[in-house]
């Protein structure tokens, strides 16, 4: 089959894909199970969202040096295998903490697991550069995010059921064991895809003679010194944003369980719609953006949503569809808006820089939140957690206001139409 027909690169599209599904699968099984872990391992919640922090912990340092490792030592095609390989031994530790009763290993299996997340999604968008590069990439950027979501939404929908299965016939340790191991068969079907697709790849690129995709640009920290106001105030729009989501994700179903008094299947059912909502509308929403432009309005208005759920679950009994709506739109605005003005702040020289950097504190951001939040819940309770996204997410209300005025005194480009963009880029030719 000839590599460079759409057949043949639609069929390594689907395996990349696939790359990911295991790791956005297991990536959420302790929010599915939230309830069983902590039960079945005698912890609180301060020490079940340490499985969230252990994850984001490794990446404050791995957002720099993924790209660099695939870039300088392992290549893609081995780069995603190795990585995959990690998530694989740290989901299989997590397994084995659970039949043992041992939580520290638990714990280690999730930072293991770390090592390996954010470096595979370099390594899957390397991929799709090297597929697609110069055609359909943003139809396809917008594909890898569905399938991925999707992965994260059958999590929630499933692991608890199949939790409840083991439960009838195992102790809760060792259902909660089995049903971790069954999770992580995802991971291993992700592990085999991407050697099936490193053959793949290798062939296209002999028979193409297909050069070799670099990551971004190396990452030079003493850039981060030049960047402008605009770069620092969307890297706060992005931490502040993003972790009255994840975090909040981490939670809920308990929280729904606890408030609403909904059972568990249903309330991980419930937790998923911020998934099921990203996964489907991510692709119409990141097309609407490109069209119309003005990204600070969207920022402004993805904020605003997520502010209103959370107020709502803190002070009312609303049927929770209505929150959970606001926040999964909300989020895939966020999404689709925020990332590529980081390009339009920074030179193209710096770009890796300005992406490492803004990641590296969005991790730092999800840890300490992730930590905080399950101090707080055992503390004052599941309230006082909502009050605290609201307050996060109002920082991102705020600073989407003051970068909407600053572009516009200064004539930038954050907030013009796409039209405006379009005219500016030709002017400049």
């Amino acid at each position: 089959m000839d590599p460079s027909s759409a057949a043949h690169r639609y069929m390594a599209l689907t395996l990349i894909c696939l790359l990911g599904f295991g790791n956005y699968f297991c990536y959420d099984t302790p929010g599915a199970l939230e309830g069983p872990i902590e039960d079945a391992m005698s912890i609180g919640t301060g020490q079940f969202t340490s499985l969230y922090a252990l994850y984001s912990w490794p990446n404050v340092i791995m957002c720099f040096f993924g790209g660099l490792l695939i870039d300088k030592v392992l290549g893609i095609r081995l780069g995603a295998i190795v990585f995959l390989a990690l998530l694989v031994v740290g989901q299989l530790l997590f397994a084995l903490g659970a039949f043992i009763g041992t939580f520290w290993v638990m714990q280690t299996g999730r930072f293991i697991y770390g090592l390996g997340g954010e470096s595979l999604c370099v390594a899957q968008n390397m991929y799709v550069v090297a597929w697609f590069k110069g055609r359909e990439l943003n139809t396809v950027f917008g594909f890898q995010i569905t399938v991925s979501r999707a992965g994260s939404t059958l999590a929630y929908n499933t692991m608890h059921l199949i939790f409840t299965a083991m439960r009838a016939k195992y102790s809760p340790q060792t259902a909660l064991g089995y049903t971790l191991l069954i999770a992580c068969t995802t991971c291993v079907l992700s592990f085999l895809t991407s050697i099936v697709l490193a053959f793949i790849d290798k062939r296209a690129e002999r028979i193409l003679d297909r050069t070799i995709i670099q990551s971004d640009e190396n990452i030079r920290l003493k850039d981060a010194t030049n960047f402008k106001s605009e770069f620092w105030m969307l890297t706060v729009i992005c931490v502040s944003f993003y972790l009255t989501i994840f975090p909040f994700i981490a939670l809920a179903a308990k929280f729904f369980q606890t408030k609403w008094g909904y059972p568990p299947s249903k309330a991980d059912t419930i937790d998923s719609i911020i998934y099921i909502i990203s996964a489907v509308t991510s692709p119409f929403i990141g097309l609407l953006v490109d069209k119309v432009g003005r990204n600070l309005v969207f920022l402004l208005v993805a904020s605003i949503l997520v502010m209103i759920g959370h107020m709502l679950m803190a002070t009312t009994f609303i049927n929770l569809w209505t929150p959970m709506f606001s926040l999964g739109i909300g989020y895939s605005i966020m999404c689709s808006a925020l990332w590529p003005l980081v390009a339009l702040v920074v030179p193209e020289n710096q770009l890796g820089t300005a992406y490492g950097v803004m990641q590296a504190i969005q991790n730092l951001g999800l840890a300490v939140a992730a930590n905080l939040t399950g101090f707080l819940v055992d503390w004052k309770g599941y309230v006082t957690v909502e009050l605290f996204f609201v307050f996060w997410v109002s920082i991102a209300v705020i600073f989407s206001m003051l970068l909407m005025v600053q572009d516009h005194f200064k004539e930038g480009l954050l907030n013009k139409s796409a039209a405006q963009r379009n005219r500016l880029e030709s002017n400049s030719e």
